[in-house]
């Protein structure tokens, strides 16, 4: 049975459903689910699990993610990207250079985030863009999130628009609306702001380079195998002969770290068991001077039939 993850090169205009449904059909199975929407105006990498690698995709969701992106200063938008309708212009002509720096730095770090109202967070059991639609007042509490990087690339005005586009890289951790960030930083400098451009570059420890479009792996189905997948994502350990027939039948084992260690496994970040051969066994968390089993694999995890191939980080 083909298990793993698949790096999609997610083309604009497509829903992240759309891509899963699109695999489904690739890999031939309907056991498929994806690492972290993506907006439809949005393009990059998209982490898709089939099979058994779908058990990994919790443990990706919560990784941090980097984004390179285009915010234009002097318009507001209704979605506060560019898919929506303009509802406020104001000249952002005489906005200094050193403003835009500075109100970037105001919204790198630690920090408070009011999500866009049409975002897929559920209110009262809706999507809230569901109800923005049927004319709803939709008002989201903020969250913390951490911008761990925003960095401005270049700064471009045309004469007579009024309008002034930044292209920035921003990494954040997972959570983080990068088109909340625009409209934060349009209103932080009193012009409005929205995105007309974001491509998604890594999504914690995979990247852009290993990503394929969906015309590529319509040719070819590369996939990222289960062991190469949870060794990038997660600690590793490597499994005596006996340990990984303890663990295979989900008994417990000797500790990886001792009781108190900053570095210990835990249920909610595990370590990736592994056999002497390499292939994944299990995942596995600490507890007091032992290790037990989160998740459990069976042999097999590396099959992959038909045109599927393996591909290396």
């Amino acid at each position: 049975m083909l298990s793993g993850l698949v790096i999609v090169d997610k083309p604009q205009g497509w829903t992240s459903h759309d891509v899963v449904g699109r695999m489904r059909r690739l890999a031939g199975t309907r056991k498929v689910g994806h690492a972290g929407t993506l907006d439809p105006m949005a393009t990059g990498v998209l982490v898709v699990g089939i099979n058994k690698a779908t058990r990994l995709l919790t443990y990706i969701v919560g990784t941090s993610k980097t984004y390179t992106a285009t915010i234009r200063l002097g318009q507001s938008t209704i979605t506060d990207d560019a898919e929506g309708d303009v509802i406020a212009s104001i000249s952002a002509a005489a906005v200094a250079d050193e403003e835009i720096h500075d109100g970037v730095a105001a919204l790198t770090g630690q920090i408070q985030q009011v999500p866009s109202s049409v975002s897929a967070i559920k209110v009262n059991g809706e999507r809230a863009y569901a109800r923005v639609r049927s004319g709803e007042d939709v008002k989201l509490a903020a969250r913390p999130v951490t911008i761990h990087r925003f960095e401005v690339h270049s700064i471009r005005r045309e004469s007579g628009t009024g309008v002034v586009d930044v292209d920035v890289t921003v990494e954040c951790s997972s959570g983080t609306y990068i088109r909340a960030l625009a409209r934060d930083l349009g209103d932080a400098l009193g012009v409005g702001g929205h995105l007309t451009a974001l491509r998604r570059t890594h999504v914690g420890p995979y990247s852009l380079d290993q990503a394929r479009t969906l015309e590529q792996l319509a040719e070819e189905l590369q996939v990222l195998e289960m062991s190469q997948a949870a060794r990038a994502l997660m600690p590793n350990r490597e499994l005596t002969a006996d340990e990984t027939t303890e663990i295979s039948f989900g008994r417990r084992i000797p500790a990886g770290s001792p009781a108190g260690d900053p570095l210990a496994a835990t249920v909610e970040s595990p370590a990736a068991a592994f056999a002497p051969d390499g292939s994944l066994v299990a995942l596995l968390a600490d507890s007091g001077s032992f290790a037990k089993p989160v998740l459990v694999f069976a042999p097999g995890n590396a099959t992959a039939p038909g045109n599927a191939t393996s591909q290396g980080t």
